[in-house]
């Protein structure tokens, strides 16, 4: 898919300064912001350095490590598989993974891949917890961390940790786009990465997305939020709300054993996942059909609280504004948004046929800090 050039120097005028003053304060050490409007690039700015000690400067298609982003993109994959009949929203998780057997209050729950899809399976992440929670003691992974750990060992202590609570009760952020990319592997009988290639990049024609790195001298560092922003290394641990801290290992993409983290696993530049939201707002560009793209920005959990808090629910892949006045946001009802703990954050608004991309080096500013919230408020307004 190929978006057009019509820039905009209205919307210039108002994102440019604020990429200027997160830079210059430090916030971030560099990034990439698009703007789609109707199917136009009406905004593309490359700002600051890729790699800080080199002054590598940050480019248009600097690929990035995308954390969370990969959970969109997965999503539609599964979605496409689904659609080809491969597999079902209401299958039981255990048809392609029988040993996925988690318990919940003594009792063995059956778990769809539905409830994966939208984080209502009982599931958790390892940095919801407190230090002393489940799946820290266990070492479970959360699709940043624990190089070489493969999708055997890390689906079987997800198993001993047990569930948070009965399926489809309720609403946490979780490990469940890892245990959806390991059911899929089974049920098409193709590694994730391939299925992804398959099913989503080479119909959108997404050169640098997926569980490998194309082009290594094009890789961001991983920085950590300062100011100035800190190199991760091999490790590094960001706080986050009061709970166990988000665990990074930048070198998982690179070690073989690394399960592809469905959730959490794959690389991308700001291009090529703007291409994948425009194909997506405007009905699936081949990799799935209309129906299935207004499910994915449709309220899938009814009124059960996310994360996101009052106003937005879950759909496919991502959170959707229910009521913007209740959720405070500048978007849209019927928005699609989500985020990337490396320093990504993303929203498509298909009442305004808008698109909106911020990939940074910097977690996790980036994501949920001044810059990303800022940048989302100017891009949706005018």
């Amino acid at each position: 898919m190929q978006i057009a050039e019509a820039l905009e120097p209205a919307l210039a005028a108002r994102l440019d300064p604020l990429i200027d003053a997160a830079l210059a304060e430090g916030r971030i050490a560099g990034g990439v912001a698009l703007v789609a409007r109707a199917g136009k690039l009406a905004y593309a700015r490359a700002a600051g350095l890729a790699d800080i000690p080199s002054g590598r400067p940050v480019a248009l298609d600097t690929i990035f490590r995308a954390a969370s982003l990969t959970k969109p993109l997965v999503t539609a994959a599964a979605l496409a598989l689904v659609e080809a009949g491969v597999i079902g929203l209401d299958d039981p998780v255990t048809r392609f993974l029988p040993d996925f057997t988690p318990k919940f209050d003594g009792q063995t729950p059956t778990i769809s891949l539905r409830q994966l899809l939208t984080h209502t399976a009982g599931l958790s992440y390892g940095f919801m917890q407190p230090d002393d929670g489940p799946y820290l003691k266990l070492k479970v992974s959360d699709g940043l961390d624990q190089p070489g750990v493969g999708f055997a060992e890390n689906l079987a202590k997800i198993v001993e940790a047990g569930l948070f609570y009965p399926p489809g009760a309720g609403w946490i952020y979780s490990v469940a786009i890892d245990v959806l990319g390991a059911a899929m592997e089974q049920a098409a009988g193709q590694g994730l990465h391939d299925i992804l290639t398959e099913r989503v990049c080479a119909r959108l024609g997404l050169a640098d997305t997926g569980f490998r790195i194309t082009d290594r001298a094009r890789l961001a560092t991983a920085y950590a939020d300062g100011p100035p922003p800190r190199p991760m290394g091999e490790a590094y641990v960001a706080p986050f709300a009061g709970l166990s801290g988000i665990r990074f290992a930048p070198d998982r993409i690179f070690d073989p054993g690394s399960f592809p983290s469905g959730g959490a696993g794959a690389a991308c530049t700001a291009t090529d996942f703007l291409t994948f939201l425009e194909a997506m707002r405007t009905g699936g560009g081949g990799v799935v059909g209309e129906a299935t793209t207004r499910a994915m920005m449709t309220n899938q959990i009814g009124d059960i609280p996310t994360i996101s808090g009052p106003g937005s629910g879950f759909g496919f892949g991502g959170a959707v504004v229910v009521d913007p006045v209740a959720a405070a946001s500048p978007l849209s009802a019927g928005a699609w948004r989500w985020g990337g703990v490396y320093g990504h954050s993303w929203f498509v608004d298909p009442a305004r046929e808008l698109s909106f991309v911020l990939m940074t080096n910097t977690a996790v500013e980036g994501m949920s800090g001044q810059l990303s919230q800022e940048l989302a408020a100017a891009a949706a307004t005018g």
